[in-house]
Order: structure tokens, then sequence, then C-alpha cells
């Protein structure tokens, strides 16, 4: 007979290889197998529609350590680049050297250097398979996490809805370290709480069930707050829980290890740039030129000055609680970067965790502060630009953020509430995963329809909103009036750009348009025209003003302003609805406009009297 050791280590393995032949285990192996073959065989340049964000710098930066060893910006990396993209590195950051003849990139280093592996042996194939494999992991970690907290069936339906729906697989086709770090904190979260729910029979002294992988657990989330400082918070919750416990030594090895990985991150920085931020010092963007391109392109002569040594602020809103409370309503529910939106699974889990919140543990609890006060941080520190900036799809800020919130999993035995989060969910998202790599690089097309248009306008977020990167044509920023001077943003293609003073709005459907003005407007003057009977309804703000059109006579209303002061200016969202329609060559045969309009729009803005920039109302 076996020693009643061995006979526990014999069934603990067979416990163990009947695990990894669940169902949820091969639907994830299944799943990569497809996803992987696909991120290996495109052309991944012409499939993911060319660079996004902040893709040129990553890119360069992994294609500079695969080919140099190194991480300086030189001639030979511009026409690398250009190989691939057939074009140069639009929107790259770069830092001013040490030498004369390089320079070094305005990033961090730690995901192009995990990278630089794959992208040696594959390219640009390499970058998608790297973003495919870590949601592998992702997906491995919530199952087994799940599969502990839920019988099989509901545990695969709610990792696999806490991932699918929400937006968080779209950044997998952006060559961008997002899904790194995402997936960085989801390891990192496993490693340290599933010692806490796993199965009695596995309680050993296994990796997983060791304080070892506390200590991995930390490096992980080093590894990430070098890579993005905002997701410092992250440790905390570990930290608090292991002192919590009296585990003294154990917590002070956890925080020096911590420390040490951040630390580190940032000296490599200093060594290899000279400077101890990535985003700070001589620091600018290039686009159309870049350096080295020729002999007259250098660093001093190109680019725009984007150094990032303070936080920014916006010093004209005196209102920060305001402010806050607004950012607070967009934070959660906003139409562009909200986490209703966007994250669903997330508040989905929050809820979850609530209805059987006599299950919770302590650390239940950490992670709900930690969670909800990054995000007052972010906030509070960043009020224009909490959601990461470029226009992205959801808050890329908070993506490596909503791993936490998985794993405020209470146990359970059904699978509706599973049903309820992949509904809930895909409601908002399915649309975004129908075709990924459209919708990664048309960031703005999705919240043009569906139940996005029922969710307010980030309006302390204006120069981030979606809409400023579609070029074709252009419909953000555009000037309009005099005396002021208005600044429109097109939220939809329900209206047609000015022609003279003259917006035409579409017919039956409701159009919206970002007006951004200083100084700030009291009213707006309106003028409508339409050549048939309409029922028109304009808002701007709180006001709203209905009118029955007779055909071919103008009608002129003053409409009331509240908005949002923000990064300068006064915003509000100017909503247009028509009832009817018609087509101008259907009316005259002379006409060759084939349109469907509605009503013609023109506007001219009131100024306040006092010029108070602050007295705005919230939207």
């Amino acid at each position: 007979m076996f020693p009643a050791s061995d006979s526990a280590g014999h069934a603990r393995g067979r416990l163990l290889r009947s695990k990894w032949l669940e169902p949820g285990f091969l639907v994830i192996l299944v799943l990569f197998a497809f996803l992987a073959s696909a991120a290996v065989s495109v052309d991944v340049v012409r499939t993911t529609y060319g660079l996004k964000s902040d893709e040129a710098t990553y890119v360069s930066m992994a294609l500079s350590i695969a080919h140099d060893g190194d991480l300086a910006f030189q001639r030979q990396d511009l026409t690398r680049f250009w190989r691939l993209y057939q074009g140069g590195p639009e929107g790259i950051f770069l830092k001013r050297g040490q030498e004369d003849d390089r320079l070094h990139y305005g990033k961090a280093f730690i995901y192009p250097l995990v990278a630089a592996p794959f992208v040696g042996i594959g390219a640009l194939n390499g970058l998608l398979f790297l973003n495919i494999l870590l949601l592998a992991g992702v997906f491995c970690c919530t199952y087994a996490f799940a599969s502990e907290r839920l019988p099989p069936t509901s545990a695969l339906l709610t990792a696999s809805g806490f991932l699918g729906a929400s937006a968080a697989p779209i950044y997998a086709v952006w060559l961008m370290p997002e899904t790194f770090n995402m997936s960085l904190v989801f390891y990192a979260y496993f490693l340290w709480l599933y010692k806490e729910v796993r199965q009695p029979a596995l309680n050993s002294e296994s990796f997983l069930g060791s304080r070892t992988s506390d200590v991995l657990a930390a490096v992980l989330l080093g590894l990430v707050t070098f890579s993005k400082p905002s997701n410092l918070p992250l440790i905390f919750p570990l930290l608090a829980m292991v002192f919590w416990r009296r585990q003294v030594y154990h917590g002070v090895t956890i925080a020096i290890v911590f420390a040490v990985v951040v630390g580190t991150g940032f000296g490599l920085t200093a060594l290899t740039s000279g400077d101890f931020n990535y985003q700070g010092g001589d620091r600018k963007t290039f686009y159309g030129h870049y350096p080295f391109e020729d002999g007259q392109a250098n660093f001093e002569t190109l680019g725009n000055s984007m150094t990032t040594n303070t936080l920014p602020s916006d010093p004209g809103n005196k209102s920060f609680v305001g402010q806050l409370g607004r950012n607070m309503v967009y934070f959660l529910a906003g139409r562009h970067f909200g986490l209703i939106p966007y994250f669903m699974p997330g508040i989905f889990m929050v809820i979850w965790a609530l209805w059987r919140r006599r299950q919770l543990e302590f650390w239940h609890l950490l992670i709900g502060l930690t969670v909800v006060g990054t995000a007052i941080g972010l906030l509070a520190l960043l009020p224009n630009t909490w959601s990461g900036g470029g226009g992205p799809i959801g808050n890329r800020y908070f993506l490596s953020i909503y791993p936490a919130l998985f794993f405020l999993l209470p146990k359970g035995s059904s699978a509706r509430p599973a049903f309820v989060m992949w509904i809930a969910g895909a409601l908002f998202t399915a649309q975004i995963m129908v075709d990924p790599f459209v919708s990664a690089k048309r960031t703005w097309q999705h919240s043009e329809q569906g139940l996005f248009r029922f969710l307010p306008v980030e309006l302390t977020m204006v120069n981030d909103l979606p809409v400023r990167l579609d070029q074709h044509p252009v419909r953000s920023h555009i000037r309009y009036g005099q005396d002021p001077i208005l600044s429109l943003s097109y939220l939809d293609r329900n209206a047609w750009l000015p022609d003279n003073a003259r917006i035409w709005v579409a017919g039956q459907t409701r159009g919206e348009i970002v007006v951004r003005v200083n100084p700030p407007l009291s009213e707006l003057l309106v003028t409508l025209r339409s050549p048939i009977s309409n029922r028109v309804k304009v808002n701007a703000g709180h006001s709203t003003h209905t009118v029955e059109m007779v055909p071919g006579r103008p009608v002129n209303f003053r409409l009331p302003v509240s908005g949002v002061y923000a990064a300068g200016a006064q915003n509000f969202v100017l909503s247009i609805e028509t009832d009817n329609g018609f087509v101008p060559s259907l009316l005259d045969t002379n006409s060759q406009d084939h349109r469907y309009l509605g009503v013609a729009l023109e506007l001219a803005g009131i100024p306040e009297p006092t010029g108070d920039l602050n007295n705005q109302d919230s939207p």
C-alpha cells in the first residue's frame, strides 16, 4: 500500500488532471487555436486598418529590441517601420537621447520587451499572437477561479461573459500594452486569491497554495504599475490582507518586491534615456515628418512637444466638486467612456456581490474600496482626460482595473446571473465585436446608434471624444459663425457639415452636435427652414423648443443654453429632431441633391452679459 501522503498526492494529481479536462478548458483550447491561427496568418497592417492611437511607438520599440537589441530610435528603425507600413510612424513619441545620433522612446518599455521574441519570429503577427495568448491565459484564470465558486456550466458562462460581454477583447487587436496590462492584473489577482477559494483537496503546499504565489503577484503588479502608474493602488488589497492577518514578514517581503520591480523599471529607463520619467524631459510626438527622414529632418526642427512632468489641470474651472460630480456620472454611464456600456459585467459583478453580501470575505471589501478609490483618484487628478486620451473605445485607463471586479464573484449554483450578465453587456458591445478590426479603428462609429444614444455625452472630455479621429470628412471642432465663433463636433451622420451658415439635418431622425464656445452663451438664436410641413424639436442642455413648421416659412426663436465649462470653454449638446423629410431632387427635377432632408438650421450665439464661465448647469 502507498503511504498516506503518497495517496493524498495521487488524489490531488487526479483532481488537477480532471479539472483540466473540464469542458471550460476545452472550450478555451479550441477558441485559442482558432484565434491564434488567425493571428499568425492575417496581413496585420491591412486587416487592422493601419496605425491606431500609440501603436507607432510600441511597434517601433518592439522591432528595435527584437532586431537591434536596444531601445534607441535611429535611421534603421525608421526604415524598418516604413517597410512594414509603407509610411512613417504617425504619432510616435520620442525623447532626446544622450547621443546625437539616436533618440529614445517616450513610453514604458516592458510590453515591447516581452513582445520582442514574438516580433522577432513573426513580426507584427507576433504582436497579435501575443495578445491572443495573453487573453487565453486570462480566460483560464477566470474559469479556474469561477469553477471554485460555481458549477461548471455557470462558471463557463460567467468567465466568458465577464470578458466577452465587455469591451476588453477589442483591445487585443491594438498593438499596444492594454491587453498586456489587463492580463497581468488578472494573473496577479488569481495568484493571490485562488488559494482563498480553492477546494479543500487542493489545500497543500503547492505553488498556488503557498505564499510564493503572493510574491509573484507582487512582481506582476509591479510590472503593470511601471507600465501605467495609475495601477499603483492595485497592490494595496494584497498588502492590507496580509498585514490584517498579522503576517508582517510576508507583508514586508511583498512590499519590498513590489517596490524593487517598479524602481527597477524606472531605473532602467533612466539608465537608457537619462530620465526616470519616460513621459518627461524633452519629449515630442511626430506626424508627417520624422527625425532621420532626410538631411534636414531632426528632433529640434520637427514634432510637437508632449512632455508630461506634471498632472494636467483645468484652471478655469473653479467648481472642483461640481466637475467631480459630473465626471462620476460620466465615468459610470458616459456614452463614450462609461462603465455601463463598456464594462457592464463588472457592474453586474458588484451587484451580484452585494446581493450575496453575507458570503463576502474581507478581501472582497478591500477590492471594492480599491476600485472605487482608484476611480475617484482618476477623476480628481485627470478631470479632462480620465479615459486615457486619444478617443478609445471605453475607458482604457480603467481596463487594467477591470480585472479586480471579477474577483468579487460570490458563491452560487444558478446559471441565471451569468445569462443576465451576457445579455446586459451584449446589448452594448455586440455591435463592437461583430467586426473588431473596424471597431478598433473607427472608435466613433458604434456610438452613433443603439442604446448608446440614450447615454449622456462626456462634456468634460470634449477634446478626447472619438469623433475627433474621424477625418473623412473632418467632423470635429468645425468653426461656425462669428462673435462668438462656435466650435461644432458632429456625434452622428444625421446632420451635414455647414453649407455657408446653413446646417441641414436629415428627415425623421435626431442629429446631435457638441457645441463648444468661449465666452459662454446665455442663449442660442435659432433659425429653422423647411420646404415641407414638419415638426422639429431643438434641445440645448436642459432647454427644449418644439416648432410646427409651415412650408417655406422660416421660424426664429431663442433657446436658453445650459452647459458644462471644461478645458477652457462652455460645452453643450445641441439636439435637433425631425418628424418628416423630403428629397430635393424629387421636389424639383432641376435639383441634383438626393439627400433625405428634414430641416435647415442656422445658429448665432448670444454671450452671457457677465461672461461668468463657472455659472453652468450640469448635463
